[in-house]
């Protein structure tokens, strides 16, 4: 067995976002019968925007928002914080699959990114948004004549090595691409909080620890929702914010399927370690392989490390147990200081995992089921914390028979194929994972397999 790295020696075994004595106390469960307009399922940021954007368009909508556990506990609190404007995982990706509505697409994630911040302060929610653009830096030699190209075309400012590392100081970069307008940070469990928060404030019912086991027609034109304890909200209408966990619209579940990311937090910055990488602009930053790296700077200066070792279990397992992979740590500490050598000696505070819902075109879909009475927004790959926003308003149009901009999008009309029943999915998604680091050390040359993908639309590039 390997020895784990000396600096996780101390870290705790769950998300630093969560570990705030800011958390807010738990909510009560859902005790009786009820009835609403809308029931909202799931208390992440897919479920909380729906909330919010569903009383605004109407004061006087009933809204129940329904838990299995706590407010912003499994991807909404455990990721990156990266806010990002894309809609598409990126403009490559979407262009790829969407050509025709890519300027559309770019036009409503700048528009959704804009409204997003307006929300946050107009509900004061205290989630130290941050408009800080990113930085994507190459690490390999193919990849500087990827961020030239992206730099000639307007997608960004090009850093040569000596300009990337006179931004931020790693022996690791040999070029960049600045986007300054794409990419906030928030603090992800503050921005869900804040959300719950203001729901509560514009009337909407809320409760936790109320594990939604059933949904079926109700009499006439509404739906019925039953919780484990029993209990039954009946509404006109759901929206269903369950993301990496079974769909209750049970056709879909073989559209996703959850993989495990993984993260650490570093103990805070020294000022004198702080410049010794410099970063004075706080971008977002991630690499440029196949499997790669995110990272950010924490308003006191800790930095978050996350990514590359994603993990699909047999049989889309989801588990708490699956949280924590010690091998997954150990590889990405060592990483970090590889990145960072002038950091050496740094330890990590936090360590934790935690499952996203991902499909075979890498960014949300979306549609109805129960005649129009459910909506479902999925398969937001790890891209959620600005998209959802945009997918709870697609949701609420399709609930309300709105035909709109976003309704009309092929990118909403589509559904990304599915993936296959086992053991295939595990053999696909293992033989990908295996492909696509064999491309990063092949100088970015795609193997048979990879084309194959590509030529069916399932390739990935971000």
């Amino acid at each position: 067995m390997t020895r784990p790295h000396p600096a996780l020696a101390d870290a705790a075994p769950t998300s630093a976002w969560l570990d705030s004595p800011l958390r807010p106390a738990p909510r009560p469960a859902l005790a009786a019968d009820t009835t609403a307009d809308l029931v909202v399922v799931g208390g992440g940021y897919s479920g909380l925007w729906t909330a919010v954007l569903a009383k605004e368009r109407d004061p006087g909508r009933e809204v129940v928002l329904l838990e299995a556990q706590r407010i912003g506990w499994a991807a909404s609190g455990r990721n990156g914080g990266f806010c990002s404007a894309s809609l598409t995982h990126g403009k490559d990706n979407g262009e790829q699959r969407f050509p025709d509505e890519i300027d559309t697409l770019e036009r409503l994630g700048r528009q959704n990114l804009t409204e997003l911040e307006s929300s946050v302060g107009r509900y004061g929610i205290d989630c130290d948004f941050e408009l800080t653009g990113s930085l994507s830096v190459a690490t390999e030699p193919h990849q500087v004549a990827w961020l030239e190209e992206a730099g000639r075309a307007g997608e960004g400012e090009y850093l040569d090595r000596a300009a990337i590392r006179a931004e931020v100081d790693s022996p690791t970069y040999l070029a960049g691409l600045w986007t300054r307008d794409d990419n906030a940070l928030v603090d992800p469990a503050r921005l869900a909080w804040g959300l719950a928060d203001a729901a509560e404030r514009l009337g909407v019912r809320v409760h936790e620890d109320t594990h939604v086991v059933d949904l079926a027609k109700d009499d006439g034109s509404g739906v019925a929702v039953r919780a484990a304890s029993g209990h039954t909200v009946r509404a006109g209408r759901v929206a269903l914010g369950t993301n990496a966990f079974p769909s209750l619209v049970k056709r879909v579940r073989w559209h996703t399927v959850p993989v495990y990311d993984y993260a650490l937090m570093t103990e805070p910055l020294s000022a004198e370690q702080l410049a010794s990488i410099g970063w004075r602009h706080r971008q977002g930053i991630d690499d440029c392989g196949n499997q790669f790296h995110y990272y950010r700077l924490t308003p006191d200066n800790r930095i978050l490390w996350g990514g590359y070792d994603a993990i699909y279990h047999f049989g889309r397992r989801i588990s708490g147990q699956l949280d924590h992979r010690p091998a997954t740590f150990d590889l990405l500490a060592r990483q970090f200081f590889e990145t960072f050598p002038q950091l050496e000696g740094l330890r990590f505070s936090h360590q934790w995992g935690g499952a996203i819902d991902t499909c075979t075109r890498f960014f949300a879909f979306y549609g109805t089921a129960y005649a129009g009475r459910a909506a479902y927004a999925l398969g937001y790959t790890g891209l959620g914390v600005g998209a959802t926003r945009f997918g709870a308003n697609v949701m609420l149009d399709l609930l309300d028979g709105r035909e709109t901009e976003r309704t009309a999008l092929e990118m909403v009309r589509s559904k990304p194929l599915p993936f296959p029943p086992e053991p295939f999915a595990f053999t696909g998604v293992q033989l990908t994972r295996w492909s696509l680091a064999a491309a990063d050390r092949n100088a970015g040359r795609r193997n048979l397999w990879l084309r194959s993908l590509d030529k069916l639309g399932l390739g990935f590039d971000s």
